[in-house]
């Protein structure tokens, strides 16, 4: 219930301050922003050495790794901020990198340890800041605020942050028989994360900011859509760690998600003309999207048990191969098709990988039975 209520309001009021500022900016400046976004989400999974799953499970499992994983994440986000500033003289785009850091980190440990009122308080303090601070930038500078609107609401993160530093001593010792799951859950992050971001990095120079900002909406009302599975990862992958039985909420998280999915090839005709009428575009795509929720689904919960058991080498195949899908697809269909195609590339994308996760449990569950 913890997590729910964090998640569900925290995602709440964020769709509401991307859905507001959709409302407010034209398509082109909707799309510029979620471009620069994208980059600044890129360089996060460059410099995230210690993923969010690995401080997840080491928490989960009280091994005192946070602070040595910390160090190793925070060097990188020094390099590429400084390689973003030289390129793009953003500074915004800079500190959101930090933000997102900190952000993922702190929110990792917490609930490897179950600490989940306290996961919560945060993610639903951090999201009213974005709101706040994001919207209020806007009026004060213009577009060009929102980005440091979403930088600063990181800030009460920085305190949990440091003090993981006082609490577990550095020591690289404890990398030594670990180097394998890290580095697999790295490139798997890596892999998984570039998909969901490369996307916006192709679109733009090849259709423009304006398709981009009627994809980027479109993406937001899956991410709403796909709220009560991420909930349900973040609740079942410490109790898979810790060797508890999950089956039952994994089951009802599958029922949910093809009743979701339902919804939402109903529901976008009716509400995306009424409230967004400049991005008419986005109906067809929300539609083929909707689809994408159920195999994340999928996604989610079969990680979960892989990642429980440090067998992520399955994730990371299907992550690459995942991304591999998008990067062809939006290159070749994309001009073709616009964003019908690249709805439809990225719910194949999501399918295979998806396919390829279920088909590696199965084979690791008949591996230990013999």
């Amino acid at each position: 219930m913890s997590i729910g209520i964090g998640d569900v309001l925290g995602t709440g009021i964020s769709a509401f301050f991307w859905f507001y500022i959709a409302a407010i900016l034209t398509p082109e400046s909707y799309g510029e922003i979620h471009y620069l976004i994208s980059i600044a989400g890129i360089a996060q999974l460059f410099s995230l050495i210690g993923s969010s799953s690995v401080l997840t499970v080491y928490s989960a499992k009280n091994l005192n790794i946070q602070s040595t994983m910390y160090v190793l994440s925070i060097i990188p986000t020094i390099i590429s901020s400084i390689i973003i500033y030289i390129l793009l003289q953003r500074l915004d785009v800079s500190a959101l990198l930090f933000g997102y850091i900190i952000f993922e980190s702190v929110n990792s440990v917490l609930l490897g340890r179950r600490l989940f009122d306290k996961y919560s308080k945060l993610v639903v303090l951090q999201k009213v800041l974005t709101l706040s601070l994001g919207v209020g930038f806007y009026f004060m500078f213009g577009p060009e605020g929102i980005l440091f609107g979403l930088a600063s609401s990181f800030i009460p993160y920085i305190y949990f942050f440091v003090k993981e530093f006082r609490i577990n001593k550095i020591n690289f010792s404890l990398l030594k028989t670990r180097s394998g799951f890290i580095s697999n859950n790295y490139f798997n992050t890596l892999a998984g994360g570039f998909g969901g971001q490369i996307d916006k990095l192709i679109i733009a120079p090849i259709l423009g900011f304006a398709l981009l900002g009627n994809y980027s909406l479109a993406l937001q009302f899956i991410s709403v859509m796909m709220i009560f599975s991420s909930i349900v990862f973040k609740f079942v992958l410490p109790l898979d760690s810790a060797g508890k039985d999950t089956k039952k909420i994994k089951r009802y998280t599958v029922i949910l998600s093809l009743i979701i999915t339902i919804l939402g090839i109903v529901l976008a005709p009716v509400v995306i003309p009424n409230f967004f009428p400049e991005y008419i575009e986005t109906i067809i795509a929300v539609q083929i999207l909707s689809v994408s929720v159920f195999f994340g689904n999928l996604i989610l919960i079969f990680s979960s048990k892989l990642l429980s058991q440090e067998k992520s080498k399955s994730i990371l195949i299907a992550n690459i191969i995942s991304v591999g899908i998008i990067i062809i697809g939006f290159i070749l269909l994309g001009p073709i098709l616009g964003i019908v195609g690249l709805a439809v590339i990225h719910v194949i994308a999501i399918a295979v990988e998806s396919i390829i996760l279920i088909l590696s449990t199965k084979k690791w569950n008949n591996d230990e039975q013999k």
